[in-house]
């Protein structure tokens, strides 16, 4: 009786001991991304789907000059890839999408304005874009904003590159929306319209596209600063800092340019050297 009350009470020492450890394990891998939460062990973000060079689902990999700052980031904030739970984040979804925690990180082609930073804070800019066209290989008399009379101009409805036109060259340019700019891409392709315009970035993912490799050309003559910021939830300045630190060391390592001419080389694309790489601005929550 009194081995057995022995062996009893060891058993239960034993058995709290081994609850003790995997406690305190399991307390060593949850991850806190910021105040946006996260899964446990892994970190939320957002890019786009469809944008090539930049942010591109393809099966179930993940590519593009977004998805490559994304995962530099990440690694800085103690995250491998392969603790990076991807979300589709389309415009008009990533402030809630931020808000709501679905997800703690956006690098979606996110330009910052003093609208969005009403309702979300933003890293970097990780690179300053701008609206530009893109035309057929062949075409030489569209050299800029300016050269648009009489051109049948294609943008995406609702957007700041459509309003950018309409605003200021509408007397010109026939401007043409359609819902998405792979259809603008088909209709310059087809001829159906002379000029696609929108961010150089994904001008160049588009002309780098095996289909379109060789028919178009980004024409080089951007008329607007368009800053890719990482989105944060609003007030999480701890995150914004260290993402801000990470998005410089990836500047000064070459690791953002190698990323860059990876993604969007191949179409022949040139960055705005005035602009960039660009300087985080390291005004969090401001």
């Amino acid at each position: 009786m009194k081995i057995s009350t022995t062996l009893a009470v060891a058993g239960s020492v034993l058995a709290l001991s081994l609850t003790g450890c995997v406690a305190g394990e399991s307390g060593n891998t949850t991850a806190q991304p910021g105040s946006g939460g996260g899964a446990q062990g892994s970190i939320k973000i957002g890019i786009k789907f469809d944008q090539p060079g930049l942010g591109q689902k393809s099966g179930d990999t993940y590519k593009g000059f977004d998805v490559d700052v994304a995962k530099y980031v990440a690694k800085e904030l103690g995250y491998d890839a392969s603790k990076i739970q991807w979300v589709e984040t389309p415009s008009a979804t990533r402030e809630t999408a931020l808000q709501g925690g679905q997800v703690d990180l956006i690098f979606a082609t996110y330009s910052i304005t003093d609208e969005r930073k009403k309702k979300v804070d933003f890293g970097g800019p990780y690179y300053i874009a701008g609206q530009d066209l893109l035309v057929r290989a062949d075409n030489t008399d569209i050299t800029g904003p300016d050269k648009l009379n009489g051109k049948k101009v294609c943008s995406v409805a609702g957007s700041t590159s459509a309003k950018k036109i309409k605003d200021q060259y509408s007397q010109g340019a026939q401007l043409q929306d359609y819902d998405t700019y792979s259809k603008c891409a088909e209709a310059l392709a087809s001829g159906t319209v002379d000029v696609l315009t929108t961010d150089d970035t994904i001008l160049a993912g588009y002309a780098a596209q095996d289909q379109y490799k060789g028919k178009f050309k980004v024409v080089g003559n951007p008329f607007t600063e368009e800053k890719y910021g990482v989105g944060l939830k609003k007030g999480d300045k701890e995150m914004c800092t260290k993402v801000n630190a990470a998005v410089k060391k990836m500047i000064d390592d070459g690791s953002w340019q190698k990323a860059l001419d990876a993604n969007l080389g191949p179409a022949g694309f040139k960055p705005n050297t005035k602009l960039n790489p660009p300087k985080p601005e390291g005004n969090c929550g401001q």
